[in-house]
């Protein structure tokens, strides 16, 4: 496709009414929101090295968590004259693994380090558009806005932060001229569940304290996860478990009793459920027999066998609760 047909097709889409596709919204989003033209040659702007810097810094924890998953995705495709590049929320790209070979196409395209790929900036492409849009999200040559970018394919994904706001996104960008679609589709994959890894790692990084436990959904393609505290609180949630159960969308969650929003709410009360809780680990001490829980709790044998009753713990539960 040429140039000025590449930029016709564009601006015709854009305009048009009946054009309802994702891509055209992209586009027409990138020409009327965002006052672009899809003939513009000029590279994306590039923050300072101190600009850089700075936003790196207030990244840190997230970029230590994410270099090794970076890596890992850069072994299985660096081989095909691809980029994997890891952006902030607003599109800014703060880290990047790219052969000796292929970084100076990179580097004249603009995919590079500190370089702005939002929409508002580049128009439609993968960093931009799967921000904008919150999803993965894969522009394949001219499906790009600008026509100087129709010789690249970008399969991205977002991360999403602990507090359920869009943290990053994550970019596998390929120069190939061969490239497929079929291709693409198996990068796609790949770069999804990166992203997915570095979402769960950064969650967990970000309550040491708490015990993460996965919350049980259809959602196989999403991180569901709760943070749970030492009194049994959920004090943090992903953005997949918060919709799941719904908490709030964004932000600190209030705490609540993690058996509550898992489905495992019973009738004891409080005192009861800490004396179960209690009967429980001296039976599991006790290897399951019940006398000897009974000797280490200072009570008889049949005052216990009442108690268990009365709490719900049939002896199958004394013989499992140590294993």
């Amino acid at each position: 496709m040429t140039q000025r047909s590449h930029a016709d097709l564009v601006a015709e889409q854009s305009q048009s009414k009946s054009a309802t596709s994702a891509l055209a919204a992209s586009w027409r989003r990138s020409m009327m929101k965002h006052g672009l033209d899809p003939s513009d040659r000029r590279r994306p702007d590039r923050l300072s090295d101190a600009e850089i810097a700075q936003r790196r810094g207030q990244m840190q924890v997230f970029l230590d968590v994410a270099a090794p998953q970076l890596d890992q995705l850069y072994t299985l495709v660096c081989l095909s004259g691809c980029n994997v590049l890891l952006t902030d929320a607003q599109g800014i790209v703060l880290d990047q693994r790219v052969a000796d070979g292929d970084a100076a196409q990179f580097r004249d395209w603009g995919l590079w380090t500190g370089n702005d790929w939002s929409e508002a900036a580049q128009g439609t492409n993968g960093i931009g558009t799967c921000l904008a849009e919150g999803r993965q999200v894969t522009i394949h040559r001219d499906e790009h806005f600008h026509t100087r970018n129709t010789a690249m394919s970008c399969m991205d994904a977002p991360i999403w932060g602990p507090d359920g706001r869009l943290a990053a996104a994550l970019d596998v960008s390929s120069a190939r001229a061969d490239q497929t679609e079929r291709y693409n589709r198996l990068i796609a994959a790949q770069v999804a569940q990166t992203a997915r890894a570095i979402e769960t790692m950064f969650f967990r990084a970000s309550f040491p304290e708490a015990r993460i436990v996965v919350a049980a959904s259809d959602a196989a393609d999403q991180a569901v996860l709760l943070a749970v505290d030492k009194d049994d609180l959920a004090i943090g949630a992903t953005r997949a478990a918060r919709r799941i159960l719904g908490l709030e969308r964004e932000g600190a969650i209030r705490p609540r009793p993690a058996a509550d929003l898992l489905g495992r709410q019973d009738d004891l009360t409080g005192f009861d459920k800490a004396e179960r809780a209690a009967v429980m680990r001296a039976l599991a001490r006790a290897d399951g027999n019940v006398s000897r829980a009974a000797r280490a709790l200072g009570v008889g044998r049949a005052t216990l066998y009442r108690r268990m009753t009365r709490l719900g713990i049939a002896e199958r539960d004394a013989r499992l609760s140590h294993h």
